[in-house]
C-alpha cells in the first residue's frame, strides 16, 4: 500500500498568505500543483476578481476535474485549468511573462527534479512578477512527508540564484510551513 502524505494547504491560510504576497483586482496568477481541494486557487480567483484570472495546473486529470467541480458550485468563473508536467521545461502551455503571480506551495517535497520545477515556473512570471513558494519546514512537523524528502531552504535559495530570482522575503507561512517570495 502507498503511503499517504498530506498535502498540508489545510494547515495553511490562503487569505492572509495571497493578501500577504499582494494578490489584488486583475492579476494574473498561476497556482502550480494545485490539487484537488483548490485551496489557494479560489481564493486567488476571488480576490483577482472577474478581470483577473487564475491558471490551475496539475498533472493529475481528476485533480484538474476536481477543481473545475469546485470553482463551479462557488461560482467562480474565472480559473483556468492546465494539464502539465511542471518537470518538464515549456511543457505547461502558459505563455514566457504571463502572470504576476506564481505559486508554488507543498509541491517541491514530491520532485527529484526541483531546478526543472522553478526554472517552468519562473518562465511564466513577468518581469517584476512575484514567485511564491511553501514547504514544509525540515524539522519539528509532526505529521506531513517524511523527513528525508523536504527540502531545506538554502536549497530553494541556490536554485533560485541560479535563475536570477531575487529574494524578497522568508517567512513562517504557518506552523510546520516555511515561505520565500522571490522577484523576476
Amino acid at each position: 500500500m502507498a503511503e499517504q502524505i498530506s498535502g498540508g494547504n489545510e494547515l495553511l491560510n490562503p487569505e492572509k498568505i495571497l493578501k500577504k504576497i499582494g494578490i489584488g483586482f486583475g492579476n494574473k496568477v498561476v497556482d502550480l500543483g494545485c490539487g484537488g481541494a483548490a485551496f489557494f486557487t479560489l481564493q486567488a480567483a476571488k480576490m483577482v476578481g472577474q478581470d483577473g484570472i487564475v491558471y490551475a495546473v496539475d498533472v493529475l486529470k481528476p485533480v484538474l476535474a476536481s477543481v473545475e467541480s469546485k470553482a463551479f458550485l462557488n461560482g467562480v468563473r474565472n480559473i483556468k485549468t492546465v494539464w502539465s508536467d511542471l518537470e518538464v521545461y515549456q511543457a505547461t502551455k502558459i505563455p514566457d511573462s504571463e502572470v504576476d503571480f506564481a505559486l508554488l506551495i507543498n509541491v517541491l517535497f514530491q520532485s527529484k527534479k526541483k531546478l526543472e520545477m522553478l526554472k517552468e515556473a519562473a518562465r511564466m512570471i513577468k518581469p517584476g512578477g512575484k514567485f511564491v513558494i511553501i514547504d514544509w519546514k525540515t524539522s519539528g512537523a509532526p505529521l506531513g512527508p517524511p523527513a528525508k524528502m523536504r527540502i531545506p531552504p538554502d536549497k530553494i535559495r541556490e536554485i533560485a540564484k541560479m535563475l536570477s530570482l531575487k529574494e524578497v522575503e522568508f517567512f513562517e507561512a504557518g506552523t510546520y510551513h516555511y515561505a520565500f517570495i522571490f522577484q523576476k
